[in-house]
């Protein structure tokens, strides 16, 4: 009988913690994939500190799963859920996002931040907020110190993709503590406002907001901050590269031509802007059939690395169309945090990041 879900949970019912119970009665496994006789799943700890001391009960369930017939081969990721104990501590934040920005200063650079990496679309639906927690969680596991800011302000889905929750922290009401998560430092308008309910502001609310979460939240000191722009040319990206100094842009594309037109508005937005594009990222590249590996290019497949010679800017690598991506995101664990072909492509991105001195 071929192995499936619950067989999994079962055996890793059988793997104690240090502290009492096992990893099934205290829901510590996320992202559960069971293909064949491939599994893969996380272990998900309360604290970072937490995670380290896990690594023993890690190496048991990757064994006792490894052990049960018709599995080929397992993965097992070690995480934290939130911020670290004393981040859990913190009062909540007693301040307002979301106010009338400051008096224009020009560019101001972000405390202990290196880089500032924004992650922009011409359109919505290209998968450009899966791209950024993917990148940001590929480039930590590359030992870079990583920021996620998830600066789409109408639509956060950061939060619901990072596997995050909890409301940041405030010591002082006017500095916010931000979570952590797969070894990122994130923070999310959707983590200070009700999520059921919609965010109805006009322009300088929302580059308030955007300035509040570059200026007052303590990012510690990051290599680089990868920032979620909302899709379109609008007062976010305005306020961002000219209140801050961004390295560059990464545009992120479908291959097919509807999107490639409002791509294009997107890096002339960032030539009006004096702000670099280091990159195109065509998405949603290609899809493997699961079960006969047939190959089908569903949106047309080379367009953005064509559009990346035709301007003369680098392309940084195509990702595949896949189930699996979309179930960790919505599981709160993205594909990058894993192994497989997915993370890979995300992986080979990020060292060609790294390589180049972006990352």
């Amino acid at each position: 009988m071929a192995v499936d879900a619950e067989k999994i949970r079962q055996v890793l019912s059988t793997v104690s913690l240090p502290d009492g119970g096992n990893l099934a009665t205290r829901d510590m496994v996320r992202a559960l994939s069971v293909e064949g006789g491939s599994v893969r799943f996380v272990i998900e700890s309360e604290s970072p500190e937490a995670a380290q001391r896990l690594e023993p009960v890690r190496a048991a369930a990757q064994a006792a799963v490894a052990a049960l017939p018709d599995v080929h081969s397992v993965s097992v990721v070690l995480t934290a859920h939130g911020p670290a104990a004393a981040q859990k501590k913190a009062p909540p934040p007693d301040l307002k996002i979301g106010r009338h920005p400051t008096a224009d200063q020009g560019p101001q650079k972000v405390s202990g931040v290196d880089r500032i990496l924004a992650i922009a679309s011409g359109k919505g639906g290209v998968g450009k907020s899966t791209v950024s927690s993917n990148l940001a969680v590929a480039l930590a596991r590359q030992g870079r110190r990583v920021g996620l800011l998830d600066a789409d302000i109408y639509g956060p889905s950061q939060p619901r993709m990072m596997g995050v929750s909890q409301r940041p922290g405030s010591p002082d009401g006017k500095t916010i503590i931000p979570l952590r998560a797969h070894g990122v430092t994130m923070m999310s308008i959707g983590l200070m406002v009700d999520p059921a309910q919609a965010v109805v502001w006009r322009g300088p609310m929302l580059m308030g907001a955007l300035q509040q979460m570059l200026g007052q939240v303590e990012w510690g000191g990051l290599d680089v901050l990868i920032v979620d722009l909302p899709p379109g040319t609008g007062d976010v990206q305005l306020t961002l590269c000219q209140r801050s100094h961004v390295t560059g842009a990464i545009v992120v594309s479908t291959p097919q031509d509807v999107a490639l037109i409002d791509a294009r508005k997107a890096i002339d937005m960032f030539g009006k802007l004096s702000t670099p594009v280091l990159g195109l990222i065509e998405n949603m590249s290609t899809y493997v059939c699961p079960s006969c590996g047939h190959e089908e290019h569903i949106f047309g497949h080379g367009g953005v690395r064509a559009e990346a010679e035709r301007l003369g800017v680098p392309f940084l690598g195509a990702l595949p169309i896949s189930l699996n991506v979309r179930l960790a995101g919505d599981g709160g664990t993205p594909i990058a945090a894993g192994e497989g072909p997915e993370a890979e492509a995300y992986a080979q991105i990020a060292a060609g990041l790294v390589a180049g001195g972006m990352g």
